[in-house]
């Protein structure tokens, strides 16, 4: 298959001219390049440097979009679904959203967003104009470039992106960015093989490798599926075009007033449906009901958490030259790993590949 000519943007997104997509293609190469010098015994590979074998595979690794730290901390649903409608520093598995009620409180659209904020930073430096188009596209005409940027330098975490009311353009959660991605994608190809015993489970994984937050539902299923890939000999990567996407929403269980399928009001409005990177949930103004009518299980649906449980976000991973790989395993945990050296953590589970032919 050979060398890839560029790292495209995510979801093959067309906000961007052909040099400002060299400067991007550039940008990601030389951050991945950083990340493997810092790793060693890693089976990742840049596939703008090293050529992509003629056995690649690919495979979707995805995980529920609902934080689980939220989760795990609420004593009931509806005070988890309040929790992580209050902040979008809550909504750290990928995805963010934003409520939009009417006068009565009753839920009329949410947005969802998996967008990372190095994508705007840098289509902000080459193209400000664009920046403001596409909010005022997405989030309101209303928006004004002085609300976007503040000295000449844009400001992620403006007023129409930092609330989980005024619009969710793109990822603002510290967690959720870019290069976290692929600092544990690189990182979780390194095979360990602890006293003898080759670590497999996600979250001894996790806490002998330190990457990633290890109670979320995103960062030790990324890195126990690529590390899945690495332990086939095999070199891994990113497949193109590098980024995270919105995979689905599963409506199994809801109802709505007239009978009709509650999937239909579900729309991607930028990227693809392989590379879904924003997602609305929004009944038309033809219909006689709002999305604060259609019940999931019964319940009408009053958060927008409670939509986002059925929503999957995903990564896809890349691997080839199946047996070949020559990088050993490592025989010890990151420093200050939690990891204990002959004890499996508990609910450590093996990691699926879902290796799929390209």
């Amino acid at each position: 298959m050979g060398l890839l000519k560029a790292l495209d943007p995510p979801a093959f997104l067309g906000d961007l001219n052909a040099a400002q997509k060299k400067k991007w293609s550039k940008y990601i190469s030389d951050r991945l390049d950083g990340e493997l010098g810092a790793a060693s015994g890693h089976h990742f590979y840049n596939p703008l440097v090293t050529d992509t074998a003629a056995d690649m595979k690919t495979a979707e690794i995805s995980w529920t979009a609902f934080p689980r730290l939220v989760q795990i901390s609420a004593a009931t649903d509806e005070q988890r679904w309040q929790k992580a409608d209050a902040s979008r520093d809550e909504q750290d598995e990928y995805c963010e959203w934003s409520v939009e009620r009417d006068k009565k409180s009753k839920i009329t659209k949410v947005t969802f967003t998996c967008e990372s904020p190095e994508y705007w930073q840098r289509l902000a430096e080459e193209n400000p104009a664009k920046v403001l188009e596409l909010y005022q596209k997405y989030i309101s005409k209303s928006v004004k470039k002085s609300d976007l940027f503040s000295g000449g330098a844009y400001v992620p975490r403006n007023k129409w992106n930092n609330s989980t009311t005024m619009g969710a353009m793109h990822l603002v959660q510290d967690n959720n960015t870019l290069f976290a991605e692929l600092n544990i994608a690189v990182r979780s190809t390194i095979i360990r093989k602890i006293r003898g015993t080759i670590l497999t489970g996600e979250r001894e994984l996790i806490d002998c490798g330190r990457y990633g937050a290890p109670q979320r539902h995103s960062d030790p299923h990324i890195g126990g599926e690529i590390n899945a890939l690495a332990r086939q000999q095999a070199d891994v990567t990113i497949a193109n075009p590098v980024g995270l996407y919105i995979r689905d929403l599963d409506t199994v269980g809801w109802a709505a007033p007239d009978g009709s399928d509650p999937k239909k009001y579900w729309k991607i409005v930028r990227g693809d449906a392989k590379h879904a990177v924003r997602a609305v949930y929004e009944v038309p103004s033809t219909k006689k009901f709002k999305v604060g009518d259609i019940t999931i299980n019964g319940q009408p649906i009053e958060y927008g958490g409670q939509i986002t449980d059925f929503i999957t976000i995903k990564v896809m991973g890349q691997a080839c030259r199946f047996g070949k790989s020559t990088a050993a395993p490592v025989t010890s945990c990151v420093p200050g790993a939690s990891f204990a050296p002959g004890a499996v953590t508990a609910g450590a589970a093996p990691a699926s590949t879902g290796l799929t032919r390209a």
